[in-house]
């Protein structure tokens, strides 16, 4: 596909069709099986541009006049400027700019791009496809380079469609960041389509709903995007305890607000309503393992989300300068992260770049201490009772935005006897297909895109690492430490109707550590609940 095809005002550049996807194994090797992408309605696609893929993440709103259209287009070339400016782009401009001036496009990065791979290999999913059209839109409208006009590199003109398909593109890329790891020159195509989701995010207040109006706004007015309220909190801390006690025998009691304590625990709070099964298993484990710990109940204390890692700097910085006061004003001496993928990246690695003097506080994942308190025989363990047939899925954020690798799997050998890799594992691993948000954007018709397309490659990976106990009468477990991972991985499952066939459970791995504790009689995972 030729640069000026993506500018033009023509017709839908790229159509996803199912028998053109890579192929998955046995019992999913039957396209007709599964259902296709829903086509978006007559009345979506005349208000919306929509003509990248037929698919719709972002939805923008289609300009009514030529002078709408040229505010558009020079709202953006604004925001570009800015974008390269070390004035404006204060976390990201060494690294986007090496990125942008250093592809040799040898097209590594594509070899390991799982949308790319199980689209078929549409050309527009390419990672460095995005990256080369935003390069020369630099090259002909802010660089101005007279020998790149001569050899014909600036035959297109910038519209609105080309622009939003732009937009759209920067959200058909998770930004896990494989295609950086294989690049010889680290060039970082999944930095470059995030900061482009945040030109449109700061520049033109465009981004998808659910990430800012639903996510980081809801955040920051009612304490999290799920709409758990301070008050709330405390009921579901309450329901929690009670649930403890039915399904374990056990008084476990979860502190709130305590001042002082070693820890303040923050996990995503989506994992109160969607996995609270997790919740429980840390407030077991850390009252046996006497952890001095607490949660907070105030406003972003209690949830460790920060949606403004993927699309905009400002709100990423608000959330995570609320999150460390919160645990200054509480006199903790460091901050613990949940199972959450991109709270692990987000307040462990780029948080560096905000979090100075006086706004500097140790964090450490819940990874690591659950191995310490394991290591010190604070938690007596009989890993019998996880004999069921587990499989790992390394999250993005952690593996990848954190560094943290074995960590996680000297736990599950530990307490796993029948635990076996997918391949590839550890930081050569694919993205669930949930990850930069992908996971709670419920627009149009992409959460079709998002099982069919973005999660495919994840579930070809686990199906393969289970392909000798595939049978639906053996029970199995996806250890996902990551609450976006598990809810891709539910939708996943759910589209394909993976339980019912395959009888394969998720969860995260506080869950497998309570599984095999010899001081409680009943199983704590509950197979049927799925």
């Amino acid at each position: 596909m030729k640069i000026h095809d993506f500018f033009k005002n023509n017709k839908l550049l790229c159509q996803i069709k199912k028998k053109e996807l890579l192929n998955l194994p046995f019992p999913f090797e039957n396209p007709d099986e599964i259902p296709e992408i829903r086509s978006l309605e007559e009345e979506r696609r005349k208000e919306f541009e929509v003509s990248l893929d037929g698919v719709m993440a972002v939805g923008i709103y289609k300009p009514k006049t030529e002078e709408e259209e040229r505010e558009f287009i020079n709202r953006f070339l604004s925001g570009l400027k800015k974008l390269l400016s070390k004035d404006d782009n204060w976390t990201f401009l060494r690294p986007l700019f090496y990125s942008l001036e250093y592809c040799m496009k040898c097209q590594l990065c594509s070899s390991v791009c799982p949308i790319y791979i199980a689209s078929g290999r549409k050309e527009i999913y390419r990672p460095s496809f995005r990256a080369e059209i935003l390069r020369r839109i630099i090259e002909k409208y802010i660089k101005r380079k007279r020998f790149f006009l001569k050899l014909g590199g600036s035959n297109f003109e910038l519209t609105f469609s080309g622009l939003a398909r732009l937009c759209e593109l920067s959200y058909r890329c998770t930004l896990c960041r494989k295609c950086t790891q294989v690049c010889p020159l680290g060039v970082d195509n999944a930095l470059i389509a995030r900061e482009i989701r945040k030109l449109f995010s700061q520049e033109l207040g465009i981004a998808p709903k659910e990430l800012h109006e639903l996510g980081t706004m809801k955040h920051l007015k009612i304490g999290s995007p799920t709409g758990i309220t301070p008050e709330a909190l405390r009921n579901l801390v309450e329901f929690i305890e009670e649930d403890i006690e039915e399904r374990t025998g056990k008084k476990i009691k979860i502190p709130i607000d305590k001042e002082g304590a070693e820890i303040l625990f923050i996990h995503n709070a989506g994992e109160f309503l969607s996995f609270p099964e997790n919740i429980e298993a840390f407030a077991i484990i850390f009252q046996i393992a006497h952890v001095d710990w607490t949660l907070s109940s105030e406003l972003m204390g209690y949830d460790a989300v920060n949606y403004g890692l993927w699309y905009d700097d400002v709100q990423f910085m608000r959330i995570v300068v609320k999150q460390v006061e919160i645990a200054k004003r509480l006199k903790v001496k460091k901050i613990v992260l949940g199972e959450c993928g991109h709270a692990h990246k987000a307040l462990l690695g780029v948080a560096d770049r905000v979090l100075s003097k006086e706004l500097n506080i140790p964090r450490e994942s819940s990874l690591i201490l659950i191995e310490k308190i394991l290591s010190e025989g604070k938690i007596r363990l009989d890993p019998r009772k996880n004999g069921f047939p587990v499989t790992l899925h390394d999250p993005c954020g952690i593996v990848r935005g954190t560094g943290i690798v074995e960590v996680q799997r000297r736990i599950l050998r530990r307490i796993c006897p029948n635990f076996r890799e997918m391949n590839p594992c550890g930081v050569e691993n694919y993205c669930c297909g949930g990850g930069s948000g992908f996971a709670v954007i419920k627009t149009a018709n992409f959460p079709d895109w998002r099982s069919l397309v973005a999660g495919r490659m994840k579930l070809k990976q686990i199906i393969e690492a289970f392909h000798d106990v595939i049978s639906p009468d053996i029970n199995k477990y996806v250890c996902a430490p990551c609450s976006n991972c598990k809810a891709q991985i539910r939708d996943l499952f759910s589209f394909y109707n993976v339980w019912e066939k395959c009888k394969i459970f998720y969860g995260g791995l506080a869950e497998l550590v309570v599984n095999a504790m010899v001081d409680l009689k009943r199983p704590f995972i509950e197979w049927e609940w799925r």
